[in-house]
């Protein structure tokens, strides 16, 4: 190979980017190379070929096939172009199945079913001859006030770990490439700011934000993984070749391809100031570990010239391209025959849908409910549908949907997908019911002339249901979203001013809330039941309010319920109705706590005892809901708790635990794992998930649920900075959350031979 060949092979191109900004920085003038002389030696990555604009899929893939053809006609060596596209929500396409948002994977507690989801994705793609999606996000929560939480999948480490593999590993059996994002640290921004410097230590790095990266490396086999924008330390990860070669291809054993988020090369001069031109950053990128630079040449064009004046070894270059060519190789681009583009494909077929429906079904997330729900169905009630994401599609969808990431710029243009808003579903669901709708306010701005009306027909109604929350999209086009951080966690605009307005009225209210992130409403939510057994290490809920704070009894009339819902995709209407009508119980838990303030961040479940409410401070962090809540139409019982006495460091531990559902409906609970390291060497979590498991129960009826925990699960980095097992005494219980301490047990973990 020429040095020209080997640096094409290195670089993407975005074939019909124009003038669509569907990207972070796409409106920079960047390159103005055209693509037939970038395609000249060939060609790494085509970028975005069906996500970029609304175009025909199978029309599109007639042309892709042609190109593909072409590059294996008029280039020398003939290699295709590796196809890759969003797929964070389903494949971003237009007339694709948009399913729920990575939230509510992790809220759904459901790595089976999200597995399901992955393979569906991925078969959409590989008819198509897309070969590697950019997902999933395997970034831990750690501030809810980040745009893009909305991607993420829990603030918890073996949550995100253990879906996003699962992800993986469906996407993957349709031999798809996935690609984990943002490899690393980027949710941890200071003050969750977009691109902000990550001042996380060592032991932060080590513990919380990589074991996600490291079980979808070692467990799920991913071929692929991009890097982050961030920097940790005043160091760019897209210059580090501490995680991007040596945690993760020699520690980890990774040998597939790193790709740059896009821009993130020449982002290295641009925004972090540590290349003084493209050609220095192109070289320390490439050094670092950056295979591929995505989305077209922006940096890497240099490359060539730079082996041949002597500044960069062509060792550094061939080991990327031997990389990309494996790759390439691996999923049969090398000999791979186009001359017969797929004739039609069913991108939101019946399977992509019920699996839709499936998730969103058990991803809501129902916090209060003073008896209200489920509804009737039977009865005829008069309800008052009132909302700004009552009758909107897009509200029911994350910022890399198709609809609210491609055609928020053609408004022009059809969805191609069924896309049934809550209120449509709810009429759908309750034919006898009258319903009427009133919008009351938007979801941002301080308009209230909607008010009267929305009062109006609350006041004429047995009940009224109030559907508020985000809008998604990026870069201030929306509420929440990538570049759309927030320094409040109050809901957007006049919604909470809207929602007390209808309880004020005295019909009885349910607030339905589709976000894209946990907002801080205890303003809504009455105090939550103590447990008898509430761990006293996290702190109390229900404890007094802190001197100057409004005490439970002052509070003003509550909502009725409120049903929280994580942007619950194209059949999250229907799911929201099932629920408020009873055909389908509520089995969502939250996968990262509800906030009691935008004050209290950045806060994590995970915290030592020292980051938990205490007597030294006015200020109380603890969350208005924890990690792991969530209400059923019923309630399971928790007892028995049996784990082996001791366990030897590096192997595995039994645990069984007794369910019972003593309700009188069925439903299905999610039963947490949780532990406690009693005395260690450095300040631990006062509770971790360590294991959990979904079970559907009858009245009645019980289950013994049997757990086998790694003790890895509970490694951390100690004193000397080696992340291990440590022996000691670990305190385990199941409850009906992180905090929550219904059964419990120990178990002593003795040192290794």
């Amino acid at each position: 190979m020429t040095l020209e060949e080997k640096q094409a092979q290195l670089v993407g191109f975005w074939v019909d980017q124009g003038n669509e900004l569907v990207a972070p920085m796409a409106g920079e003038k960047r390159t103005s190379t055209r693509y037939e002389e970038a395609t000249a030696h060939g060609i790494g990555h085509l970028t975005r070929v069906y996500g970029t604009r609304p175009v025909e899929p199978i029309e599109r893939a007639s042309w892709l096939w042609g190109e593909q053809a072409r590059l294996q006609r008029e280039t020398r060596l003939g290699i295709p172009a590796l196809v890759h596209e969003e797929c964070l929500t389903g494949l971003a396409a237009w007339k694709a199945a948009t399913f729920p948002t990575p939230l509510a994977w992790g809220a759904s507690f459901d790595p089976d079913l999200v597995e399901q989801v992955g393979r569906a994705i991925g078969s959409s793609m590989r008819t198509l001859g897309i070969h590697q999606g950019l997902a999933p996000v395997l970034d831990v929560i750690r501030d809810p006030r980040w745009g893009r939480v909305d991607e993420c999948i829990a603030e918890d480490p073996l949550l995100v770990g253990t879906v996003g593999t699962a992800y993986v590993r469906g996407m993957q059996a349709e031999g798809v490439h996935a690609t984990l994002k943002h490899f690393v640290g980027y949710s941890a921004s200071r003050a969750g700011r977009n691109h902000a410097p990550v001042s996380a230590g060592r032991r932060e790095v080590e513990d919380v934000l990589l074991p996600p990266f490291e079980m979808a490396v070692r467990d799920g086999g991913v071929r692929s993984v991009m890097n982050s924008y961030s920097d940790i330390d005043g160091v760019p990860v897209a210059a580090d070749p501490y995680y991007l070669d040596e945690v993760l291809r020699g520690r980890w054993g990774f040998d597939g391809v790193v790709v740059s988020d896009y821009f993130a090369v020449d982002f290295l001069r641009t925004m972090h100031h540590v290349a003084a031109d493209s050609a220095q950053a192109a070289a320390l990128a490439l050094t670092a570990g950056i295979d591929v630079e995505l989305p077209s040449p922006d940096a890497y064009t240099t490359l060539a010239a730079q082996v041949r004046d002597g500044s960069l070894p062509e060792s550094i270059l061939d080991r990327a391209v031997g990389r990309v060519l494996t790759q390439k190789e691996e999923l049969g681009l090398l000999d791979a025959d186009f001359t017969d583009p797929p004739r039609e494909v069913d991108l939101d077929s019946p399977e992509h849908r019920g699996l839709a429906r499936r998730l969103a079904e058990e991803s809501l997330v129902l916090l209060s409910n003073d008896d209200i729900l489920p509804l009737d169905p039977s009865a005829s009630p008069r309800i008052a549908v009132i909302g700004p994401n009552a009758d909107s599609a897009e509200a029911l969808m994350g910022c890399y949907s198709f609809v609210n990431h491609v055609l928020a710029h053609h408004p022009d243009v059809p969805a191609g997908i069924a896309l049934p808003s809550v209120l449509d579903a709810l009429r759908a669901e309750l034919p006898s019911a009258t319903i009427t709708h009133a919008v009351g306010c938007e979801v941002d701005g301080e308009d209230r002339s909607g008010f009267p009306s929305a009062i109006a027909q609350a006041t004429e109604a047995d009940v009224a249901i109030v559907v508020i929350g985000d809008r998604a999209g990026l870069f201030g086009r929306g509420t929440v979203g990538e570049g759309n951080d927030v320094d409040s966690l109050d809901l957007p605009g006049v919604q909470r001013a809207l929602v007390e307005s209808i309880v004020a009225t005295g019909t009885p209210v349910v607030v339905v809330a589709l976000t894209g992130r946990p907002y801080a409403l205890g303003w809504a939510l009455p105090p939550r039941a103590t447990a008898a057994g509430t761990n006293a290490g996290l702190g109390s809920v229900n404890s007094p309010a802190p001197a100057g704070r409004t005490s439970p009894t002052e509070q003003p009339p509550l909502p009725a319920a409120v049903l929280y819902g994580f942007f619950p995709g194209e059949e999250g209407g229907s799911a929201i109705a099932a629920v408020l009508s009873g055909r389908v119980s509520p089995s969502g838990r939250l996968p990262v706590s509800l906030p009691r303030s935008a004050g209290a961040q950045p806060y994590s479940y995970l915290h030592a005892a020292l980051g938990g409410r205490t007597d030294v401070t006015s200020v109380d962090p603890t969350p208005v809901r924890p990690f792991g809540f969530g209400l059923a139409y019923t309630t399971f019982e928790h007892r028995d708790l049996r784990a082996d006495e001791t366990v030897t460091a590096g192997q595995t531990f039994q645990v069984t635990v007794r369910v019972r559902n003593v309700g009188s409906r069925e439903g299905t609970d999610v039963v947490q794992l949780y532990a406690h390291d009693e005395v260690a060497s450095v300040a631990r979590p006062v509770a971790q998930l360590v294991d959990f498991r979904r079970v559907s129960l009858a009245p009645g009826a019980e289950q013994v649920i049997e757990f086998a925990v790694p003790t890895e699960r509970l490694a951390f980095t100690g004193l000397d900075g080696v992340r291990r097992v440590e022996p000691g005494r670990i305190r385990l219980w199941v409850g009906s959350a992180c905090d929550d301490v219904e059964t419990s047990a120990t178990i002593d973990i003795t040192p290794a031979p």
